[in-house]
């Protein structure tokens, strides 16, 4: 695939909470990718290119709480609402009518709930990792803490706010290669290690993390650009998401069970516990997903589908994209 002469563009956009970071390349129909935790804008290093070389504005944000985007204080702010309004504002900045929206994690969900909630401006989804549930069933936070028996869901241990900092921001970057290591297929604990989603009583996540190993994706380099934007925002700002999902659960009551109707494509990896513990959701496709176009599950891959095949993810992406319906002017 051609390299694109086009360069990375740094901007900043207004938006609800004050402003959005991004970073653009080329030009043609916007595709607007939204990152998940703990990650930012740079999770799409390798898609920008790719896209841009196949004909599309790629334009990847920092979600806000992340990178310069802005970090409202109230937990509040972090509703899944606010982010697709976010995402709106984006699209308006960029003087475009339009987008399709691909989400990688968290961004996965805040793409299908773009979707969902303003089908007016995005006309297809792309869901990375982690498959489109609709709203339903009992309150998160009720769910989360059932999990487990005597040990605590990670979700759950980030509910409070301070507590996860303290493990974290003593050593972002070490706490973060641990975290990217222990969901990267090449990296994560092996079978009947104490899983990495959960806490003993008393513990921290860190002491599950792999400590002797690096994935194979993740350079010094590219770990020193993650970890120097947490480390000057601090960590609050990418939890604020955990703690706001019973605010997403009861401000989607009324799209309980909707299904996402617009042209849609999934990519999940084989060994990420996501596609263990939301099989149903991907079961479910047919009737929550009726326009899916495909569905591919990459085998030998964890959790950071987008960086740790990079090429697969492009190549599905782009062979999706050129399949979509043009984009009405």
């Amino acid at each position: 695939m051609p390299v694109p002469t086009s360069p990375l563009v740094h901007r900043l956009v207004p938006a609800p909470a004050g402003r959005v970071h991004l970073v653009e390349q080329g030009s043609g129909p916007l595709v607007l990718l939204v990152h998940g935790f703990p990650e930012g804008w740079y999770a799409w290093r390798h898609q920008l290119p790719a896209l841009a070389a196949a004909g599309y504005r790629a334009v990847a944000v920092d979600v806000r709480g992340y990178g310069r985007s802005s970090r409202p204080a109230d937990p509040d702010a972090y509703r899944v609402r606010e982010l697709v309004d976010d995402a709106v504002a984006v699209v308006e900045a960029l003087g475009e009518r339009t987008a399709v929206v691909v989400g990688h994690d968290w961004g996965s969900s805040v793409a299908s709930n773009a979707a969902l909630m303003r089908p007016d401006v995005f006309r297809a989804v792309a869901m990375l990792g982690v498959p489109y549930a609709p709203r339903g069933g009992p309150r998160p936070s009720t769910v989360f803490a059932s999990m487990g028996g005597d040990e605590e869901f990670y979700v759950s241990y980030f509910q409070e706010p301070g507590r996860a900092e303290a493990e974290i921001e003593p050593d972002v970057r070490g706490w973060l290669a641990g975290f990217y290591a222990a969901l990267s297929a090449d990296t994560m604990p092996g079978p009947g290690a104490p899983s990495p989603y959960f806490t003993g009583p008393g513990g921290t996540l860190r002491e599950r993390f792999p400590a002797d190993r690096r994935p194979a994706w993740l350079t010094d380099t590219e770990l020193d650009v993650f970890a120097a934007e947490f480390e000057r925002t601090g960590m609050s700002g990418a939890l604020a998401r955990y703690r706001a999902v019973d605010r997403d659960w009861e401000d989607l009551a009324a799209y309980d069970g909707a299904p996402v109707t617009q042209p849609s494509l999934f990519i999940g990896g084989e060994l990420d516990a996501s596609i263990t513990w939301m099989a149903d959701a991907i079961d479910a496709f047919p009737v929550t997903l009726p326009g899916l176009v495909s569905s591919h599950i990459l085998e030998g891959c964890g959790h950071w589908v987008q960086q740790e095949r990079p090429e697969d993810t492009s190549r599905l992406l782009t062979d999706w994209l050129s399949a979509l319906p043009p984009a009405a002017c």
